[in-house]
């Protein structure tokens, strides 16, 4: 996808304090969008006014938790001045969304859906926490508020956007931002990205749990959402796609301090499967043929191809899904998955079911040796 779809919201990290609010007009016009002035000291004011509220929603990381000791060797990695101008914390909001957002008081908050996700895991809890301190240590929210006011003041109009007094996931409003905006949130996201990356490096994590957090968000989401010019998150593709240098550069600096990675804080890289989207043709014989081409990071082994079809409600965005949704038809392979690439093909018996109305699905799902998830394909909706 060129454009980002709008993932659900109970599904995508909505990341930092991209956050679109409704503010009176700054006035100052903004020659350097990305430059926050050192005097400028509004997003310390919002996150002061906002911490009871957000304090009310959450309680403090356990000290022995994975995530916090996660947090706090990441934060241990900051220059010396980070630690006298943010108020370092972690806090879980118990809502059981999968999503995390960040402060610019330097207060993490990750809802308990995520934390759940990411489990025991160090190098998953690292992938979260690392991109929302980058967000902080970087005062994105503020380089996205001055360039919010330097279009205002181009455009000599304000843009409205969202309410700064509802502290919640469904705080991002991209309906009402205009694409010049929704365009540098994106670009926001993927530096946080690649700084966070560079961070968990020099922290003991390596890299690749980034993109092995992203294809298991993505497998967890919805498919087939329409694609937005107003998107204030990249995509999981477009991420791929814009880290591809991040990703050696910051395995490189891993690898340098962490030699043996097994002896690192977060221990080996996990497998990471790079799925593009599946390309759908019908047969000669009336068939679909569904091919997947697809590499593999970090595998010993094999991983299985799982293709899912049937009619009924869609999908089941839960680990147990394979139980839960009762396929009409279901294929599998099992695959090295040998670089560069593989290419995976199923044939699907075309069905009658498909014309009639309703939600007819398709799903492919790549699931490592012990059945766990590892990333979807997405899967052109077949015609009748």
């Amino acid at each position: 996808m060129e454009l980002c779809s709008l993932i659900s919201r109970r599904f995508c990290i909505r990341v930092g304090f991209c956050l679109l609010w409704v503010f009176s007009v700054f006035g100052q016009r903004v020659l350097d969008e990305t430059r926050v002035p050192s005097n400028f000291n509004l997003d310390m004011q919002t996150a002061a006014r906002l911490r009871p509220q957000l304090i009310a929603q959450s309680t403090a990381a356990d000290r022995s938790a994975p995530g916090r000791v996660v947090f706090e060797r990441l934060v241990a990695q900051l220059p010396i001045s980070s630690g006298k101008r943010f108020a370092w914390e972690l806090r879980i909001v118990d809502d059981d969304q999968l999503n995390a957002y960040s402060s610019p008081d330097g207060t993490i908050y990750v809802e308990s859906g995520l934390a759940e996700l990411a489990g025991p895991s160090m190098g998953l809890w690292a992938a979260i926490l690392s991109h929302e301190i980058a967000h902080v240590e970087r005062r994105d929210w503020s380089r996205r508020y001055l360039y919010q006011k330097s279009i205002e003041s181009d455009a000599a109009t304000e843009i409205v956007l969202g309410d700064p007094g509802l502290p919640s996931a469904s705080w991002t409003d991209s309906q009402g931002a205009s694409e010049k905006l929704a365009r540098f949130c994106r670009q926001l996201e993927v530096e946080a990205d690649r700084d966070g990356l560079m961070l968990m490096a020099r922290a003991g994590y390596h890299p690749d749990f980034v993109p092995a957090l992203h294809h298991l968000l993505h497998a967890r989401s919805s498919s087939g959402t329409p694609t937005s010019l107003y998107a204030m998150h990249p995509c999981w593709e477009e991420r791929d796609r814009e880290l591809s240098r991040a990703y050696f550069d910051a395995a490189i600096e891993f690898e340098h301090r962490w030699p043996e990675w097994y002896t690192s804080p977060g221990g080996n890289p996990p497998v990471v499967v790079f799925a593009d989207a599946a390309t759908v043709k019908k047969t000669a014989s009336k068939e679909w043929e569904i091919q997947v081409p697809m590499h593999c990071e970090n595998l010993v082994g094999a991983v299985e191809v799982v293709l899912h079809t049937g009619y009924g409600p869609g999908k089941m965005p839960r680990q147990d899904f394979f139980t839960a949704q009762s396929p009409e038809f279901e294929q599998r392979q099992v695959t090295g998955c040998i670089p560069p690439r593989t290419t995976i093909t199923f044939t699907l018996p075309d069905s009658s079911k498909r014309r009639e109305p309703g939600a007819y699905w398709t799903d492919v799902y790549v699931l490592d040796a012990w059945g766990a998830v590892l990333a979807r394909a997405d899967v052109p909706k077949l015609s009748h």
